[in-house]
Formats: C-alpha cells, sequence, structure tokens
C-alpha cells in the first residue's frame, strides 16, 4: 500500500489539533502547481517542518482532490480549512504567494481528507530515517511493500491506537496486511465532489455561476441520507430551497416536476414551470448517477404534488 507524507504548515495543523474536525482541506496556496496522484482511501499524512521538530504528527485519507476560489473552500469547510477565519486563512495564502490573494477567484488546490487523527505532542512518530536532509518540498510517498514504508506504516498505527483513533483495526487486513477501506465522507467533501460530479453547472438549468450554486442531499443526512454523489444534485440556490421544501422534484428518470403548489400558494412560479418536464443534466465521468432510491423517497416523502 502506498501512502503519502506531506509536508505540514504547523499553524494549519495547531488549529485543526485543537478542533478535532470529521474531515479536513489540506490546501496549496495556488492551483497551478500539479497535484500529487493519490488514490481514494490512501492514507495522507502530516509531517511537521525540520524547525518544528520534523515529526509525523498525524494525518486522514485522501476523499477527494479538487480547485476552488478560497471563499468557496471556506464556505464549504470554515475552520476544517486550519484557520479560524476567512481572513486569516486569506492571509496566510497571500504570505504564502509574497502578494495579495482576492479570496472570491484566487483558486487554490485542495486535498480533502476524511477520517482525520491527529498525535499529542508525546505520540508524534519522529521523522523517518530515509527522510533527505534538503530538497523536499510537498512530500515523500512511502509503500509497505518496503521496509522503510511498512515500518513508517506500522509506527503510525501503534501511535494512532495510543492516540485512541476510532476505526484502527479497519486498516490491516489478514495478516496483518495494509488495507484500503471506504472512508465516511463530511458535508464539505459532499459538496465539492457533487459540485466536480456535475461540471460545476446546475443540473437542472446548466447555470455555472459557482457562488450560486449548492449541493443538494437528495435524501437529507438527518433522515440518514448519506454524503455521497448518488445522494447529491448541484442546483442553482434556489432551486435548492425549492427541492428543499417539495415545490420541485426529479423523478427516478431523471425528469423535473414542478408542483402546483407554487402557483396556488404563492400565485408566481412562471419561470420555474417552463422548468417542468425538463431532463436533468447527469454526472460526468466517474460519478454515479443519482440513485433512484433516493429520488423515489423524495418524491415521496417530500415532493408537494
Amino acid at each position: 500500500m502506498k501512502f503519502w507524507v506531506g509536508i505540514t504548515d504547523a499553524d494549519w495543523y495547531l488549529h485543526l489539533q485543537a478542533v478535532r474536525p470529521d474531515e479536513v482541506n489540506f490546501w496549496q496556496p495556488s492551483a497551478a502547481r500539479l497535484p500529487v496522484l493519490l488514490n481514494e482511501g490512501q492514507p495522507f499524512l502530516f509531517k511537521l517542518h525540520a524547525d518544528r521538530g520534523g515529526t509525523i504528527v498525524g494525518g486522514g485519507f485522501v476523499a477527494h482532490h479538487t480547485k476552488l476560489p478560497v471563499r468557496l473552500a471556506w464556505d464549504a469547510f470554515g475552520e476544517k480549512n486550519g484557520a479560524a477565519t476567512l481572513e486569516e486563512m486569506t492571509a496566510r495564502i497571500s504570505r504564502y504567494r509574497s502578494a495579495p490573494v482576492d479570496p472570491e477567484v484566487h483558486e487554490i488546490g485542495c486535498y480533502l481528507l476524511a477520517e482525520p487523527f491527529f498525535f499529542d505532542h508525546g505520540g508524534a512518530v519522529p521523522r523517518p530515517p530515509d527522510w533527505p536532509r534538503t530538497g523536499v518540498q510537498q512530500g515523500k510517498t512511502y509503500d509497505t511493500a518496503t521496509q522503510p514504508g511498512l515500518e513508517l506504516w506500522q509506527s503510525v498505527q501503534q501511535a494512532r491506537i495510543l492516540a485512541g483513533t476510532p476505526g484502527v483495526a479497519e486498516d490491516v487486513g489478514r495478516y496483518g496486511e495494509p488495507v484500503l477501506v471506504a472512508r465516511r465522507l463530511g458535508q464539505g467533501t459532499f459538496r465539492s465532489m457533487v459540485t466536480d460530479a456535475y461540471a460545476r453547472r446546475c443540473a437542472i438549468t446548466a447555470e455555472r455561476t459557482l457562488p450560486v450554486l449548492e449541493a443538494a442531499h437528495i435524501k437529507p443526512y438527518g433522515s440518514d441520507g448519506p454524503h455521497a454523489v448518488d445522494n447529491g444534485l448541484l442546483l442553482r440556490a434556489d432551486l435548492h430551497t425549492l427541492f428543499d421544501r417539495g415545490y420541485v422534484t426529479v423523478t427516478p428518470d431523471g425528469t423535473v416536476r414542478v408542483s402546483p403548489r407554487i402557483r396556488a400558494e404563492w400565485e408566481n412560479g412562471r419561470d420555474y414551470y417552463a422548468l417542468d418536464g425538463r431532463s436533468i443534466s447527469l454526472p460526468i465521468g466517474p460519478y454515479s448517477p443519482p440513485r433512484r432510491e433516493y429520488l423515489e423517497w423524495h418524491g415521496d416523502m417530500v415532493f408537494r404534488s
């Protein structure tokens, strides 16, 4: 099993260690840098700079990589970006770039990590013996098929056990071999993945003004709907509101239906009725389309027919 050891900003890490979130955004100050090719579920470890001890202080599991304007990254992840405020995050990005950035338009690279874990100072894993003294800017790949990689991963697993991290046993297969397992996605990662799945366009109108697009759960998370692409639709903000309140739905065959209750209750809705009968756009690439059972649930339980 391959895993990545990424060089970590100490302020970013210390903030997250205090917050202990269910997901994190490990961001890069520019989206122009080519991303490291990491697979879904692959471990991603946090290593401090040498002047902070160079130890491995935690990690997470790769859920998704994307590019986002700073403002939208903040809207999706908030303090899970490793900062207390948008202003603090923007200032840190500006410092790394040695130039002011506009959070509305400046894009950052985002590694979205699920199920993060954090080690207290005494539980940190020492810097790997083979770590280069100079020349490492982003991080380094290790492989448990090699002795250094296996020893490092075993040390990390032991540190996770001592830290009381849930689910450590899931990462060990038969005979103690490391395995990749499905990870629980958080709200921010769900939002980002749905946005990318629909190519940053509203599934109903094809609107592509990103600040007004929102990831809608078909079956709400509070009703046991998962944070999963096949339980999501990317919708313009007003359509998201109408969808959640039952004035709009999507049938299992992907057809938009608009409730007659809009006209009856609000004496309005001409622009929305023009969408009735339209087919939605489906996710691109490897992403799954909306699951039939979730669409049926919405039509039966939420839609105001």
